[in-house]
């Protein structure tokens, strides 16, 4: 293999070939899938389907609290976290 450090003008053509061939090597990406977050006490009643109070219920017991952020008024929610979390308190 080619050193990084060797100037192009020093390599034959093999080994330029060689190289380019290893920098056009389609590179493997990985995905993570999106996480959905909703807001808010309007975006907790829509997920669990249910009125704004017991949304705010749902969030007073803490049950969910491992997929709620909040910073002042401002409340964002892991939606699948979440429902994974009401889920399991459930059995």
């Amino acid at each position: 293999m080619v050193s990084k450090e060797t100037p192009i003008w020093q390599l034959t053509v093999g080994e330029f070939l060689e190289v380019q061939k290893e920098a056009l090597k389609p590179q493997t990406v990985i995905q993570q899938p999106e996480k959905k977050f909703v807001h808010g006490l309007e975006g907790i009643a829509q997920l669990f389907g249910c009125s704004r109070t017991t949304a705010s219920e749902i969030k007073k017991s803490g049950k969910i609290d491992e997929a709620i952020t909040q910073v002042g008024r401002t409340i964002v929610v892991d939606a699948e976290l979440a429902l994974a979390l009401a889920k399991k308190r459930r059995k």
